[in-house]
C-alpha cells in the first residue's frame, strides 16, 4: 500500500521530510519513513500550479486574431494544459498519484492549495474515486506542528469545494480577461489608440478606485475658510483651546454675524473655567494581524521599502523558515491552543526584545483570542521556533522588520493596559464654549514595545485650574484652506481593496463582521503587481498614480459599473465563497459572469458610439499618448523605415507593429541591461561600440563585446 504526500512546492516538501526520521532523495520525490507514517511513503511538490487554462486559440485557431465578431468566448467544456517548463516534474507527480493507494494533499491551507492539488490530479486522470483521500491541515511549518498534524489528517473529499470554488474564480476570471480585453482594446484602437488593454474582474475595480482618487485630487479647489480659536493664560501658563462645538466659517462676514452674536471679539478678554475633567483611559494593544493588515503596517511603517508583494515575500520567508505561521490568512484572531503556547514560550520571546517587561495579562482577551472567528488560519503570530538575536541580524532588513513588528504587536496582547489621563478643559468667554484636551501618560506599557522610551514624546500637559476660576484667553481667527484627499499608497489601498471601498481605518476594518472585499488574502498583492507590471499603476515615493494609460482604460470602462464597482465585485466574492461553503454551484456563478459578459457586448460599442463625453476624452487621451510616443522615441525603424522605436515596457518596438513590422528589441542581453545610448547607436548604424557586463550563460562569467544587427536580429561581434 503506497501513500503519496503532495506538497504544493519544493521547499514545502524539504520541511515535511526534514520532520520525518529517514528520507532518500529521489528524482522530484522523496522516500520518507517515520513512526507517524503508513510504510511506503512517498512526497513529492508541485511547484506551485503546473496547470493552466489553455488560451482560447487552442479551441479555435479563429481566436489567434482578435475580432468582434469572435466574442463572446464561451467554451462549452474549459481545457487544462501543463505549463511548457514544468512539464518534467508534473509527469514526475503523475506517475506517483497513479501508484498511489492513498494521496495526502499537503498544500498550503485554503482554496489555492486546493485548486493546485485538485488540477494537477484532473490533468492526470488520477482514479481518485478508488483512492484513499487525505488532508493535512496546519499553519506552521515547525517540526512539531507537522507531526501532529499528520497524526491529525482529515478527509480530502472534506475540501473539494474549495477547490470548486478557486476553479470558478480561475474560470471566471479568464472569460472576463478573454472577452473584456479584445473588446476594449479593439474598440480604442477603433479611435486610434494602439496597444492591448487588460481588463480584470478584480484589477479593473483596484485600478478604478485609484483613478477616482487621482481625478478627486487632480479637481480639487482649495477653499480659504476661517477659525476662531483661543489661547488660554492660566497660573502663568498658555494653551491652545478650540470652539466647541468645532465649526468652520466661510468668510469674514459670517464669523463677524457669529462674534457679535456671542459677545466675543478678537484679541483679549476675561474668560472662565467652565469645566475640568480627568478620565483614566485604557486603549487595547493593537489587533493582531492579518495579511492584508500586516502588508498595511508595514507600508505606513516603511514606506517605499516595501510592496505589499515585498511584504507578503518576506512573511512567506519568515514562514518557511518555521519562525512565523502562515501568511495568507485573512483573520486577526487566535483559538486557545495558539494562545496557550505563545503563553508558554513568553521568556523565550522576551529574549528578543531590547528589554524585558511585565506580561501578566496570561487570560485570554476576545479582543484576541475567538476560536469561532478563526476560519482555515489563525492571525499570524511567532511560531514556537524562536530564533536567536544572531540569526536574525544575519536577515534581510524587511524580513527581519516583518518578524520584528510580528513580535512587539503579539506580545503587546500579554501587557498591561496602557494607561494615560485626558484632562479637558471647557472655558467659556462671552457666550462661546472653547475646549482643550490634554494626555499625560500613567503606565504606557505596551506602547513601550513600539517606543523605545516614551519620555516627553507622550505627554500634552494642561495647566492645573477649577471651574469657576477667571482667566485670560486671546482670540485670534486665522485662514486656513481646505486640503485635497490624500493619494493612495499601497498600504492604505489594501485596505481599501478589503473594505470594498469603504472609508474605513484599520481597527474599523477589522471587527466588521464577515468582511469581503475586492480579492483575497492570497491574491491582492498579486493584483498590484501585475497593474504595475502593466504600467496601469505607477509607483512615486509610495504614492500610487495611474498612468496615462490607465487613465484611457479608466475613461473607457467609467460607463461600465460592474466592471469598475468595488461593492459589485465584493458581491461577486461573497457569491464564490459560497461555492465552497456549498450554498452555490459553479455553474450558477459562472452563468452569471456569461451574463456580464453578453451585457458588455451589447452595451460597450453603444458606449464608444454615443457617449459624446468619452469620445472626446478618448481623443484628448489619444493627442496625449502621440506626444508622449514622440517624445520617446529612439530612432527610425532600420526595418520598414517609416516606424518609430519607442520604449514599449520590457522590450522597444516599431510603431508599425499593426502594419505588420516586429522589429523589436531587448533591454536586457546576456544578462546586462543596455544602455539608451547603446539602443540607439544600434537603430542608427547597425552596432554598438564594445560593451562591459555580458555574463556568460555557461559559466556565470563576465565578458565584453560588441552587439550588432544582422536580418533585423541582435547577435554579438567578437571581433
Amino acid at each position: 500500500m503506497t501513500t503519496v504526500i503532495l506538497a504544493e512546492k519544493p521547499s514545502q516538501a524539504r520541511a515535511y521530510v526534514a520532520a520525518f526520521q529517514k528520507s532518500q532523495k529521489k528524482a522530484g520525490y522523496y522516500e520518507v519513513s517515520d513512526p507517524v507514517l503508513p510504510n511506503d511513503t512517498l512526497v513529492t511538490h508541485a511547484l506551485g500550479h503546473l496547470v493552466e487554462l489553455v488560451p482560447p486559440e487552442k479551441y479555435d485557431a479563429k481566436y489567434r486574431n482578435w475580432a468582434l465578431a469572435n466574442l463572446p468566448i464561451f467554451p462549452a467544456n474549459y481545457q487544462f494544459e501543463v505549463i511548457a517548463d514544468k512539464q518534467k516534474q508534473f509527469q514526475v507527480v503523475k506517475a506517483l498519484l497513479n501508484r498511489a493507494d492513498t494521496i495526502i494533499v499537503a498544500g498550503d491551507n485554503g482554496r489555492e492549495g486546493e485548486n493546485i492539488a485538485w488540477s494537477i490530479m484532473k490533468q492526470a486522470k488520477i482514479d481518485v474515486e478508488h483512492k484513499t483521500m487525505q488532508r493535512l491541515w496546519i499553519n506552521s511549518l515547525e517540526k512539531e506542528a507537522i507531526i501532529a498534524g499528520f497524526r491529525d489528517l482529515k478527509d480530502g473529499w472534506q475540501f473539494y469545494p474549495n477547490y470548486q470554488e478557486a476553479q470558478t474564480r480561475q474560470i471566471s476570471d479568464w472569460l472576463v480577461g478573454m472577452n473584456a480585453s479584445p473588446l476594449y482594446t479593439l474598440l480604442l484602437r477603433q479611435h486610434g489608440l494602439s496597444g492591448v488593454y487588460a481588463i480584470g474582474r478584480v484589477q479593473t475595480p483596484t485600478l478604478y478606485m485609484v483613478y477616482q482618487r487621482d481625478q478627486l485630487i487632480k479637481n480639487f479647489k482649495p477653499e480659504p475658510y476661517l477659525e476662531l480659536n483661543a489661547e488660554i493664560l492660566a497660573n502663568q501658563q498658555k494653551f491652545e483651546a478650540k470652539l466647541d462645538p468645532y465649526q468652520r466659517f466661510k468668510d469674514e462676514k459670517g464669523l463677524t454675524i457669529f462674534m457679535q452674536a456671542k459677545s466675543v471679539q478678537r484679541g483679549p478678554q476675561t474668560a472662565l473655567i467652565k469645566d475640568v475633567q480627568n478620565i483614566v483611559k485604557k486603549p487595547p494593544s493593537p489587533r493582531l494581524f492579518s495579511l492584508s493588515s500586516l502588508q498595511s503596517a508595514v507600508n505606513q511603517r516603511f514606506h517605499a521599502s516595501a510592496s505589499a508583494s515585498e511584504t507578503l515575500a518576506a512573511v512567506q520567508a519568515l514562514y518557511e523558515a518555521k519562525w512565523l505561521t502562515y501568511p495568507r490568512t485573512d483573520s486577526e484572531y487566535l483559538t486557545q491552543q495558539e494562545f496557550d503556547y505563545l503563553a508558554a514560550n513568553l521568556d523565550q520571546y522576551q529574549e528578543l526584545l531590547p528589554e524585558k517587561m511585565a506580561l501578566p495579562q496570561t487570560t485570554p482577551q476576545k479582543r484576541y483570542v475567538n476560536g469561532q472567528k478563526v476560519t482555515e488560519h489563525p492571525a499570524i503570530i511567532m511560531t514556537k521556533v524562536v530564533p536567536s538575536s544572531t540569526q536574525l541580524a544575519k536577515l534581510p532588513v524587511l524580513q527581519r522588520q516583518v518578524y520584528d513588528l510580528v513580535l512587539k504587536t503579539t506580545l503587546a496582547m500579554f501587557a498591561a493596559p496602557y494607561e494615560y489621563t485626558e484632562t479637558t478643559i471647557i472655558t467659556q468667554v462671552g457666550q462661546v464654549l472653547f475646549k482643550s484636551v490634554g494626555k499625560v501618560p500613567i503606565n504606557p506599557v505596551w506602547q513601550r514595545l513600539f517606543k523605545a522610551t516614551l519620555g516627553e514624546r507622550g505627554k500634552d500637559t494642561l495647566p492645573v485650574v477649577t471651574p469657576g476660576q477667571i482667566v485670560q484667553a486671546v482670540l485670534t481667527t486665522p485662514t486656513k484652506q481646505t486640503t485635497p484627499p490624500k493619494p493612495f499608497t499601497e498600504g492604505t489601498l489594501i485596505t481599501a481593496m478589503k473594505t470594498a471601498g469603504k472609508t474605513l481605518d484599520a481597527d474599523e476594518a477589522a471587527v466588521l463582521k464577515d468582511v469581503e472585499g475586492i480579492g483575497t488574502e492570497a491574491t491582492r498583492a498579486n493584483v498590484l503587481e501585475t497593474l504595475k507590471r502593466r504600467q496601469y499603476l505607477v509607483t512615486n515615493k509610495n504614492e500610487l498614480h495611474v498612468s496615462g494609460t490607465g487613465v484611457t482604460l479608466c475613461q473607457a470602462v467609467a460607463l461600465e459599473p460592474l466592471l469598475t464597482s468595488p461593492s459589485m465585485t465584493a458581491k461577486w466574492e461573497l457569491a464564490l465563497k459560497e461555492i465552497g461553503e456549498k450554498k452555490r454551484t459553479p455553474e450558477n456563478f459562472l452563468g452569471q459572469i456569461k451574463l456580464l459578459i453578453q451585457k458588455l457586448l451589447k452595451e460597450v460599442p453603444e458606449q464608444f458610439a454615443q457617449n459624446a463625453d468619452l469620445q472626446t476624452q478618448l481623443v484628448a487621451q489619444q493627442q496625449v499618448a502621440q506626444k508622449q510616443q514622440a517624445q520617446a522615441a529612439v530612432g527610425v525603424c532600420p526595418i520598414c523605415k517609416t516606424g518609430e522605436i519607442s520604449d514599449r515596457g520590457k522590450f522597444y518596438g516599431c510603431s508599425n507593429y499593426r502594419q505588420g513590422c516586429h522589429f523589436s528589441l531587448p533591454k536586457q542581453w546576456s544578462g546586462k541591461k543596455l544602455p539608451i545610448s547603446a539602443i540607439k547607436q544600434l537603430i542608427k548604424t547597425g552596432e554598438t561600440a564594445q560593451l562591459k557586463g555580458f555574463k556568460s550563460k555557461k559559466t556565470g562569467k563576465a565578458f565584453s563585446a560588441k552587439l550588432k544587427l544582422v536580418a533585423g536580429k541582435l547577435s554579438f561581434d567578437f571581433n
